[in-house]
């Protein structure tokens, strides 16, 4: 295999994007604005996405533009009961067993929310190390020095690292520092390594 280290993202790459995990976490985030801003919901979600899309983060944009604390919302937001959602993926388990080399989580989540997932979906203990948004002082993927200190972090190199993500624009970073990368999606355009539609095709495609 041409990695030693495996970078994997937590949310809508190890499980299905409509499953309805990150439409709890919107809702929440909405409605966590809009207390804080004391605006109505309409604004709230509008704000909510003009930041997402500007700062890879809703969170970078109201800390810069408010002055928010990071904490109370990383918890407000995080609290979704994700074990009403999701269950053991055994099918998962089994091809993480099968990809070879370290492998770690780098989140824009939390830790706290990184470990309820990784536990409902029983593939904790494949992980050994998880890189949440504090790692860097709060700065979302995609940023390139924030995965240059991951690897470095972690005694890698980039030429040795496999990046395995459903955003495009979070592979062009790892792109560009040397990595592979693996695009988990539907509508694979070729601009990267591997494309495949579910994690649980990645053993097989490295095979290729």
């Amino acid at each position: 295999m041409p990695f030693d280290l495996a970078v994997i993202d937590l949310d809508n790459t190890l499980y299905a994007a409509d499953n309805g995990v990150f439409a709890r976490m919107d809702k929440r985030m909405t409605a966590f604005v809009a207390k804080e801003l004391e605006v109505d919901p309409q604004e709230a979600d509008r704000l909510r996405v003009k930041y997402w899309k500007e700062y890879g983060t809703t969170l970078r944009g109201m800390m810069l533009h408010h002055g928010m604390e990071a904490e109370a919302f990383l918890h407000d937001v995080h609290d979704i009961d994700a074990h009403e959602i999701l269950k053991a993926d055994y099918e998962l388990d089994d091809a993480l067993a099968r990809l070879p080399g370290r492998k770690v989580i780098h989140t824009n989540g939390i830790l706290e929310h990184a470990e309820r997932i990784l536990d409902v979906l029983g593939i904790a203990h494949h992980f050994a190390a998880i890189y949440d948004i504090r790692f860097n002082n709060y700065i979302p993927k995609p940023n390139k020095e924030t995965l240059a200190m991951l690897i470095k972090a972690e005694g890698a190199s980039p030429d040795r690292t496999l990046v395995v993500d459903d955003m495009a624009d979070n592979l062009k970073v790892a792109r560009e520092l040397g990595c592979k990368t693996v695009w988990i999606t539907h509508e694979p355009d070729g601009h990267w390594d591997y494309h495949i539609p579910h994690f649980h095709q990645l053993p097989e495609a490295l095979k290729r």
